[in-house]
């Protein structure tokens, strides 16, 4: 069984910078699309950026121009580059993968989980 292992999270002050990072534990075959979810107390899970296999992005309109996804093929990996952190970025921060089954079917790989907290 494929598990994500995420890393990177911590405290921030407003206006800093961190970076997510989330590495499968063996190597996936075919990575339909990459993304990074979020969840802020009392919220329902948002998505925050993702990544296909082609190499187009997109970002909820909240972080665009603040935050950045990137993979490493090699290494199974994908980032999030966060920058000018905002107090209302406090949040757990999921990856997920989509990875094709079939000619027509995918699954999705998540992330345990890693706490963002931003303080002013």
């Amino acid at each position: 069984q494929v598990q994500l292992v995420e890393s990177g999270g911590g405290l921030v002050q407003a206006g800093g910078s961190l970076r997510l990072s989330c590495a499968a534990s063996r190597s996936i075959f075919s990575i339909k699309a990459m993304a990074w979810y979020r969840q802020a107390p009392g919220k329902q899970r948002e998505l925050v950026a993702s990544l296909r296999n082609g190499g187009s992005t997109g970002y909820a309109d909240s972080v665009k121009g603040r935050f950045t996804i990137s993979r490493d093929n090699a290494k199974n990996t994908v980032y999030l580059q966060m920058n000018s952190l905002k107090l209302e970025d406090t949040a757990v921060y999921y990856c997920n993968f989509a990875v094709v089954s079939g000619p027509a079917s995918f699954f999705e790989l998540w992330g345990q989980g890693t706490q963002v907290t931003v303080s002013s």
